[in-house]
């Protein structure tokens, strides 16, 4: 079996994809490539929408890191069905839901907010800034009676969720005494033994970003 990756790690939805890879015991062969790279002849015939992460097993190609996680964990690792449960349609719903939370508002408000601070024409405006924190005050509610954001277990969503929110916390911290249950989530997922492997890389990247075009 040869599962190859390949991601920009400053991506989350790229880390996500990693740390999901680590925390099955999945081994992907990381290909690493930069954002010029993807409008590439050969990267655009692997996807025609030049985004990462991008999957390559054997024949088949996947991109899209809501899709690739679940894939992985049902084609590979049914014995964690708990991070994607194909037989609980309700389970798989919530984490589904949590998904689209994800990418259609939590990462989406990320890129709105920041984007100025990666062009150098601004720091983020206010209502960028309560956007993300309302998200978090969505989170919150997703905590309110359970450890994780599906319930009782790690999902995907966590993973997904978390590999955001570790970008986001670069320069809107989340406050403890505020969000409380988003903040011990947070520092669980902090905590994994794969999380820095995965992430401080990318992290550092955006940082980088971030100061160069400040500076």
């Amino acid at each position: 079996m040869s599962l190859k990756l390949y991601v920009i790690p400053a991506s989350p939805p790229c880390r996500a994809v990693m740390m999901l890879a680590k925390e099955v015991g999945l081994e992907l062969d990381i290909q690493e490539v930069e954002k010029s790279q993807l409008r590439t002849p050969e990267m655009l015939e692997l996807n025609p929408e030049h985004t990462v992460p991008i999957l390559v097993d054997g024949d088949f190609i996947l991109w899209e890191s809501h899709a690739i996680m679940p894939y992985l964990v049902g084609k590979y690792k049914a014995d964690y069905s708990n991070l994607y449960p194909k037989d609980d349609l309700e389970k798989s719903a919530i984490i589904t839901q949590r998904l689209h939370f994800e990418s259609g508002i939590l990462f989406e408000r990320c890129k709105t907010a920041i984007t100025p601070l990666f062009q150098g024409i601004g720091d983020i405006c206010d209502d960028d800034r309560d956007k993300i924190i309302e998200a978090f005050g969505f989170m919150e509610k997703y905590l309110e009676n359970s450890a994780w954001m599906a319930g009782d277990e790690m999902t995907v969503a966590d993973l997904s969720i978390l590999a955001t929110m570790a970008s986001i916390e670069l320069v809107i911290p989340v406050e403890e005494d505020r969000f409380p249950k988003l903040f011990d989530w947070l520092k669980c997922g902090k905590d994994l033994d794969y999380f820095e492997e995965c992430n401080s890389k990318g992290l550092d990247e955006l940082k980088s970003l971030i100061e160069a075009a400040s500076a």
